[in-house]
């Protein structure tokens, strides 16, 4: 009964350190969440700046038909994760990048994270190259770099005209939940260079600018490219945490259930432990009485 007794002790030991282990994840995860919503939030207005300027471009030089080209090669840029205890978040993601792929042939394939590159391994995907995924915040600006500068490689410095280009990352949804997503990039919509010339200009002052329409018209569609890259690398690594963090409150309520479970058997043999001992001594008190005096 002893050895029970101390067994359940131990356990209900052992469960309260996990507890205070997956109590710290999940807080980690909580605050590492975010720097990331900033970040987010912060390239979101910066991008409406980008196509604010785009706007004010085509108010002034008109809608611009951009050639199409008629072998453009396929790239899918999937963001993935090589942080652990965030579930089937490579998995899933590169399960649903080998279905988008299946209708097309020779897509090449670019990830983030060696984990990503393991799972698109284990779907019949070989990614051409693998970027390692951003510590922080302040290192999504770097990986969004990398990304374009590779784009921009493989396009032999005409993006728009040679590649057809798609992110594939993964983003919150409605209710704790998060979803799939396939983020067409390149070729641009042809909303976002026409669009503007047609609903005007909406401001009482006329848009002007100063420097060469070709460059600058370069440099705006490289920002929107930069910015469309960086949000989404943003969102991947929101949902990440997220996901992570929804894994930590489940795996603290089973600690919590099993706790209590424990504690309950702990009180049971306790209170078995305490009547046997009463009994002896119950027992012994009897025959002290029933014994014979000399």
């Amino acid at each position: 009964m002893t050895q029970t007794l101390e067994a359940l002790s131990r356990r209900t030991e052992t469960l309260t350190s996990i507890r205070g282990i997956v109590h710290t994840m999940k807080t980690m995860s909580a605050i590492n969440a975010v720097p990331y919503e900033r970040a987010a939030e912060s390239v979101a207005a910066y991008h409406q700046t980008v196509l604010n300027g785009l706007r004010a471009f085509m108010a002034k030089t008109g809608p611009i038909a951009m050639p199409v080209a008629a072998q453009a090669e396929r790239i899918l840029v999937v963001f993935g994760s090589d942080h652990g205890l965030c579930g089937n978040y490579n998995e899933a993601l590169a399960s649903h990048a080998r279905a988008a792929t299946e209708a097309t042939d020779n897509t090449r394939v670019l990830c983030v994270g060696a984990r990503m590159k393991d799972a698109l391994t284990d779907q019949g995907l070989t990614p051409d190259t693998s970027f390692l995924p951003p510590a922080s915040a302040d290192g999504i600006g770097r990986l969004a770099g990398d990304i374009v500068t590779r784009l921009d490689e493989v396009g032999g410095g005409d993006l728009h005209n040679r590649v057809a280009v798609t992110l594939a990352f993964t983003r919150r949804a409605g209710r704790g939940q998060r979803e799939p997503v396939m983020a067409p990039l390149l070729p641009l919509a042809p909303s976002l260079l026409s669009a503007p010339g047609h609903t005007g200009w909406q401001s009482r002052s006329l848009p002007d600018y100063t420097m060469s329409a070709t460059p600058l018209f370069a440099a705006l569609l490289r920002n929107h490219i930069f910015a469309t890259v960086f949000q989404a690398s943003a969102e991947a690594l929101v949902t990440e945490n997220a996901a992570r963090l929804a894994l930590m409150q489940q795996a603290e309520q089973a600690v919590e259930d099993r706790l209590e479970e424990v504690g309950g058997q702990f009180r049971l043999v306790r209170q078995d432990e305490i009547t046997s001992e009463l009994m002896d001594i119950i027992i012994g008190f009897e025959a002290l009485k029933k014994k014979p005096s000399v």
